[in-house]
């Protein structure tokens, strides 16, 4: 086994152990999530979409907590879904990430989800809408307004590579269900990544009661693999996962590799179970303190590549030493009771 010398202080290794095993947690007033589902050309199809959109605004309004009001659902036929809170029209989508621009903070995790079918003509690639169809473009113009560092773009459509290349940037996770926009067959990509969401267990690689983007994309990309490989197809999509800014997305994103390490540790809201907090004020304060500590830890780690190695380190080294004296507090105490 490899021995650890790295660290300066013998406690420090222990401090990380109990620090990631306490359990994350993310503000759920501090997401937002907007999910847009775009044509669907046939019933069959428009039922199928119904469904994934419903379960992820479902999962996000429910077991994640999320507010509803930050919680948007745009549709082609609205009235088909009382969740529905809009028309999936090019206008709308531009008013109502115009307006999340303005309102979601810089440490806000804004995702946005494109449910349905793509077209591309060899040069441009359209994320197909009733009225005009969008582009990469139009939406590259939409999220150049936010702040926020820590938006993620799904698109979930066919022929919706093109879009990883427009909209990669600092602070962006873009996903496609394509690599290219010749791949224009209706994709299965868009269930799988919801499903794997809003499944707990099953995509919680790591078992911390949270999914983050990376394990939801990793495990819809296996369950697609699987049901074109159940079906004895061809496989006639592949995702793409791009996360480090170079507009180059991966087919196997990884927490280590070229794209991965962002999206490794974002995840939506926070689980109920996370979100109790105990009646004791100085419990409850605790609680609160830890919850600060561990957002900390998570916003330097999406920064680490932009600062100096050395200084990334004993800020990071400090921050999880703080975590864990503060977790040993809340075990002292919930220990008396």
């Amino acid at each position: 086994m490899t021995r650890l010398t790295s660290f300066r202080l013998p406690g420090v290794l222990a401090a990380l152990l109990i620090a990631l095993a306490a359990p994350a947690a993310a503000l759920a007033q501090g997401t937002h999530v907007v999910v847009i589902v775009g044509l669907a050309g046939d019933p069959e199809h428009g039922e199928l979409f119904r469904r994934w959109a419903g379960t992820l605004v479902d999962h996000a309004s429910g077991p994640l907590g999320i507010a509803k009001d930050r919680i948007v659902y745009l549709l082609d036929q609205p009235e088909q879904d009382k969740r529905a809170t809009g028309r999936s029209s090019k206008e709308t989508i531009d008013k109502t990430l115009g307006a999340l621009a303005s309102s979601a903070g810089e440490d806000d995790v804004v995702l946005v989800v494109l449910i349905g079918h793509g077209s591309f003509d060899g040069k441009v690639a359209k994320f197909n809408l009733p009225g005009p169809d969008m582009t990469p473009a139009d939406f590259a113009v939409l999220l150049k307004r936010f702040t926020s560092r820590k938006v993620v773009f799904v698109n979930t459509a066919s022929a919706s590579g093109p879009f990883i290349e427009a909209l990669a940037g600092p602070g962006r996770t873009i996903v496609t269900a394509t690599r290219t926009g010749a791949e224009k067959y209706a994709t299965l990509f868009g269930g799988a990544f919801i499903d794997a969401l809003a499944g707990g267990e099953k995509a919680d690689a790591d078992k911390n009661r949270r999914v983050t983007i990376l394990e939801a994309f990793n495990a819809a990309r296996i369950d697609v693999a699987r049901a074109y490989e159940q079906q004895g197809i061809m496989i006639t999509e592949h995702a793409l996962l791009e996360d480090g800014g170079d507009g180059e997305g991966s087919l196997d994103p990884a927490p280590d590799g070229k794209d991965g390490r962002i999206a490794s540790i974002l995840a939506l809201g926070t689980p109920k179970a996370s979100q109790e907090l105990p009646a004791d004020p100085k419990l409850r304060q605790l609680y609160e303190e830890r919850s600060e500590l561990e957002r900390r830890v998570e916003g330097l780690k999406l920064l680490k590549g932009n600062m100096d190695p050395a200084k990334y380190a004993a800020d990071l080294e400090k921050v999880l030493t703080d975590l864990a004296l503060k977790t040993q507090q809340i075990r002292a105490i919930e220990g008396k009771k």
